[in-house]
C-alpha cells in the first residue's frame, strides 16, 4: 500500500524559502478627510466619528 511519509527528504532552501512567506504587512494607515488624523482605511475616525463623508459617532470635544 502507499506510503504516508515523503518519498524524499526536502532540502533546508526548499524548506527555508517556503517558510519566508510568513511576514506580517503593514496597515493601512490614510488621512481622515474631515480632520486630517491617522486612521485605518476603511474604518471610522476614531477622532472625528465620521466615516464615508457622514458623521457615524457624536465626539465631544471636551477633552
Amino acid at each position: 500500500m502507499g506510503a504516508i511519509a515523503p518519498k524524499r527528504k526536502i532540502s533546508r532552501a526548499r524548506r527555508d524559502s517556503r517558510r519566508a512567506n510568513w511576514k506580517l504587512s503593514l496597515p493601512g494607515i490614510v488621512e481622515c478627510p474631515q480632520c486630517h488624523a491617522k486612521m485605518l482605511a476603511h474604518r471610522m475616525c476614531k477622532a472625528c466619528g465620521y466615516y464615508n463623508g457622514k458623521q457615524i459617532v457624536v465626539k465631544n470635544d471636551e477633552e
